[in-house]
């Protein structure tokens, strides 16, 4: 049911934060777009990821907002209120990321009479999964179940409609032609994306370098590697250097629509529980896994990705963190350092060698 019977025209929606946490709205938005054409959605999120943005529908605005620098305050976030609701006739705010900024933003609906709906973490069902003892090991709501009920909260229809940013096909080949020649007839495209934004949520670079190793030596094999800071940059140019065939896209930024066209060609992805993991998501490639101290239980898990494609070890510490933030109790990180290189390697080749037969 709508509120008050009557549906917001033009609704304001919010997530900054993580770049895989905005990664993981685009299917939600996409097909709440999709399924409400007379609605106007106005996506605001950080300036640099208002990029991942490729091909939205009609109806859905997004932009970029400076919240480190010109929004800051409660007074700043009620002018951009104020801006954004002037330019966009703003009659409801869908807040997806519940946090202090989108809250001043609420307060802002609420001086004005507007509804607003923002979402529910699942704070105590998190502790209670990542606590030392007596963890309950449930599945948790995914991240997606979580902002399609803002949604269900202001009565829209949602139904998903959203498979990849480029429909049912691939991305433009040209886009990414400054990286690599076309894809050849029978040639293997691996991605590996080794880093994330903590160490509980990073396969140990001397094993992953093994994959790559391996993974390369294999016959009509190409390897792209992803990556970002000065750190890994610089490994994932040794790697390339060392190995046949291997690319690495860390030398330079190249920008979401370039590596998502890229990604769409990727006959398969390796990632830890990073943002990797939703890009290569967002354009329908299967990803190869690898948790640590997080686990898929926490919602996390990329759309449509496959339970079989997962890479974990059974142990009764895991998962100790919901962002992999947290230090390892025992201290040498078995949960990650204890996956045989071979493992990824398997799993790897039944993907690649099955999309080929």
């Amino acid at each position: 049911m709508a509120v008050n019977g009557k549906l917001p025209k033009n609704l304001l929606v919010a997530r900054f934060s993580a770049l895989g946490d905005v990664a993981m709205t685009i299917p939600v938005v996409y097909s709440a777009c999709r399924c409400n054409p007379d609605t106007r959605f106005v996506f605001i999120t950080k300036p640099a990821q208002q990029g991942l943005f490729v091909n939205p529908p009609e109806n859905l605005v997004v932009l970029g907002i400076d919240v480190k620098e010109k929004y800051r305050t409660l007074p700043d976030f009620f002018r951009l209120f104020g801006e954004l609701r002037k330019q966009y006739d703003i009659d409801g705010f869908a807040d997806l990321h519940g946090v202090i900024r989108t809250f001043m933003l609420g307060a802002a609906c609420t001086l004005h009479g507007i509804k607003w709906r923002t979402i529910r973490k699942g704070r105590m069902n998190k502790r209670a999964l990542t606590r030392p003892r007596n963890k309950v090991m449930l599945p948790l709501l995914s991240s997606r179940a979580r902002y399609r009920e803002v949604f269900y909260g202001f009565g829209y229809v949602l139904e998903e409609r959203f498979r990849s940013i480029y429909g049912e096909g691939k991305g433009d080949p040209s886009m990414f032609a400054s990286v690599t020649a076309p894809k050849a007839p029978g040639e293997k495209w691996i991605g590996i994306a080794p880093f994330a934004k903590h160490k509980g949520k990073i396969y140990p670079v001397n094993l992953m370098e093994k994959v790559v190793e391996e993974l390369s030596a294999q016959p009509d094999t190409k390897i792209f590697l992803f990556g970002g800071g000065d750190e890994e940059r610089k490994i994932l140019a040794e790697w390339a250097s060392r190995y046949p065939s291997t690319v690495s896209l860390a030398d330079k930024k190249h920008g979401f629509p370039v590596e998502l066209a890229l990604l769409s060609h990727l006959d398969t992805v390796v990632s830890m529980d990073s943002a990797n993991m939703h890009l290569a998501s967002l354009v329908n490639v299967r990803v190869v896994s690898v948790w640590g101290a997080t686990h898929p239980y926490c919602g996390f898990k990329g759309f449509k990705q496959r339970e079989q494609d997962i890479v974990q070890l059974p142990m009764t510490c895991r998962p100790c963190s919901v962002f992999g933030n947290r230090p390892c109790s025992r201290g040498d990180y078995h949960c990650l350092a204890g996956i045989p290189p071979q493992i990824i390697v398997n799993k790897v080749n039944s993907i690649v060698n099955k999309s080929k037969q």
